[in-house]
């Protein structure tokens, strides 16, 4: 697949890629890149609305996962990993057993882990410039 870009600059624009991405793929675990205040917490946020989650989404900097419940008591497990040093962290975390749960996974900073990702994954990297955001399907 090329990579796919939208402009991602206003919350109207943010809130209909994050739908768009959503009905994309049955895939469910997505690699969100980008700098520090790019927009992938907001990103998120973003989807988690569009799947009906009730609990307050936020970025799970010190817990590095968060989970969140949906409307219909699905479970969506949203993780950051700017703070992980290495792998091992990250299996005793447990991801294994979130990335095969067949529930929605959003990672921010997920290059430490992208060798536990399972294939079909998509990732997504946001790009701010001045005044603008942009947003690419990479994978």
């Amino acid at each position: 697949m090329n990579n796919i870009t939208y402009d991602i600059s206003s919350f109207n624009e943010l809130s209909s890629v994050a739908l768009k991405l959503l009905r994309l793929t049955d895939n469910r675990i997505f690699a969100l890149y980008g700098k520090i205040g790019a927009g992938k917490t907001t990103l998120v946020k973003n989807m988690c609305s569009h799947l009906n989650v009730i609990d307050t989404v936020s970025s799970p900097t010190f817990s590095i996962v968060n989970e969140y419940m949906t409307r219909d008591n699905k479970q969506i497990f949203h993780f950051d990993f700017y703070r992980i040093n290495n792998l091992e962290e990250i299996e005793k975390l447990g991801l294994d057993f979130y990335l095969s749960s067949g529930h929605y996974c959003f990672i921010e900073w997920p290059e430490i882990a992208v060798s536990l990702l399972p294939f079909g994954y998509k990732s997504l990297k946001i790009i701010q410039n001045n005044q603008s955001r942009e947003l690419s399907l990479l994978k």
